[in-house]
C-alpha cells in the first residue's frame, strides 16, 4: 500500500498532525486566535449553555473537506478517529469514483480502519470526509500508484449556519455547497459552521485571506435564534464583515444570501426584538450600504426565493433545517443562480 500525503486534500484553512500521525483539517486557523473571543457570555448564558467555545468545535469538523486521486488501484485503506462533538453523532465518509458515490460508509466514534474494494481500473477517486463530527484521519493508502488531482476551475468560497454544514444532508457529497460544487466543477472551501455564524471577525479573515474567484455569504439564521444584534448594531455589522473581507478580494463577486423561509418561525421575534423579516431586510441595509458606494461586485439574493412555503413545510426536519431532499433542492437552485453571478459580476445587481 502506498500511503498519500495529508497535502492532497483542500477544502480546509490549516491541518494540523500529532505525535501519532493523526491529522485534524481545520477550516479556521486557530493559530494565535484566543478562544474566548467566541464563547457566549453573561448570566444567561453561564446558565443556559456550558462555557465552551463552540465556533472552534465546529471549524475542526472536516465538511467539505475532500481529496481526489488518479489511480488504477484494486484497494483503499483508511483509518479514522471520530468524536461526537459538538454534534451527538459523526456524519459517513463518502467515495466517489468518477464522480458517482462508489459508498458511503459510517463513522463511529472512537478509531476504526476503513479497508475499501475499488474498481482495478483508471479513475478518479474522491474521498469526502465527514460533515458533522469531530473527525483525524491517518494512512491513506492505495495499493496502485496514485496522482493527487487538483481540478482547474472556479474557487469559490461559501460561510454560513448549519444550513450550510447542512447535517441532515445523506452524506458529505451531498450537502448543498457539494453539490453546488460538483455540478459547477468548481472548488469550494465550504465554511458552514452550525450555530456559529454570527460574523466574527476570524471568520471574515479567513475568507478575506482564501483566494477566491466567487464568494457567498448566508447570513442571518443564527443572528435571528441567537439574537446577536439587534435592529441599531445588525446593520453596520454586515457592512463591516464584507469590508474586512474587501480588503484582499477587491474584486471578488460577493453573493449574500439572506435567511430562507422559515414559516413556523415567520413573524415571531427574538430576544432582541427582532423578526425573520427584520433580519433580512437588515442584512439587505448592511449590502446595499456598500453598492450605494460603488461595490458593483457585490450582490444580493432574497432566501426567500430558494425555497417556497409549501417547499419548506414539506422538507424541513423542524422549524429551520431541511431534511437530505431540501439540501438537494437548495443545491439544484442555487448551482445556475450562482454560477450567473460571474459573467455578470460588474453589474451590482441582486440576482
Amino acid at each position: 500500500m502506498t500511503t498519500q500525503a495529508a497535502s492532497a486534500w483542500t477544502g480546509f484553512r490549516h491541518q494540523s498532525t500529532d505525535s501519532e500521525g493523526w491529522t485534524t483539517f481545520w477550516r479556521l486557523d486557530p493559530r494565535g486566535e484566543n478562544l474566548d473571543l467566541v464563547r457566549w457570555h453573561g448570566e444567561g448564558d453561564r446558565a443556559n449553555r456550558p462555557p465552551t467555545a463552540a465556533l472552534w468545535s465546529r471549524a475542526c469538523t472536516p465538511a467539505g473537506v475532500r481529496g481526489c486521486w488518479r489511480t488504477a488501484a484494486r484497494q483503499l485503506r483508511l483509518e479514522i478517529r471520530g468524536e461526537c462533538v459538538p454534534e451527538a453523532a459523526i456524519g459517513s465518509i463518502d467515495v466517489l469514483v468518477d464522480g458517482e458515490l462508489h459508498w458511503r460508509g459510517r463513522v463511529d466514534e472512537g478509531e476504526q480502519l476503513v479497508r475499501l474494494d475499488l474498481p482495478g481500473v483508471a479513475s478518479e477517486i474522491e474521498v469526502w470526509l465527514p460533515h458533522l463530527g469531530k473527525v483525524s484521519i491517518r494512512g491513506l493508502a492505495f495499493d496502485a500508484p496514485a496522482a493527487p488531482v487538483r481540478r482547474p476551475g472556479v474557487r469559490w468560497t461559501t460561510y454560513g449556519s448549519s444550513i450550510t454544514q447542512s447535517g441532515a444532508a445523506a452524506g458529505p457529497s451531498e450537502t448543498w455547497p457539494a453539490l453546488v460544487a460538483r455540478a459547477n466543477s468548481w472548488d469550494a472551501f465550504a465554511l458552514g459552521l452550525g450555530g456559529e455564524c454570527h460574523l466574527d471577525p476570524v471568520a471574515a479573515r479567513a475568507i478575506r485571506d482564501t483566494p477566491a474567484d466567487l464568494i457567498s455569504l448566508c447570513i442571518g439564521i443564527n443572528i435571528f435564534t441567537g439574537g446577536s444584534f439587534s435592529g441599531r448594531t445588525l446593520p453596520g455589522q454586515v457592512e463591516a464583515f464584507l469590508t474586512s473581507v474587501r480588503e484582499r478580494q477587491h474584486r471578488t463577486p460577493i453573493v449574500a444570501i439572506t435567511p430562507l423561509l422559515a414559516p413556523k418561525r415567520e413573524g415571531r421575534a427574538n430576544g432582541v426584538g427582532l423578526t425573520l423579516e427584520d433580519v433580512r431586510s437588515c442584512v439587505s441595509l448592511g449590502v446595499q450600504a456598500l453598492i450605494d458606494r460603488g461595490d458593483h461586485a457585490l450582490h444580493l439574493i432574497d432566501g426567500r426565493t430558494i425555497l417556497s412555503e409549501t417547499e419548506a413545510l414539506a422538507l424541513y426536519g423542524d422549524d429551520v433545517h431541511p431534511n437530505a431532499e431540501g439540501y438537494r433542492l437548495i443545491g439544484s437552485r442555487l448551482a445556475p443562480r450562482l454560477a450567473a453571478i460571474l459573467p455578470s459580476a460588474s453589474t451590482g445587481q441582486s440576482a
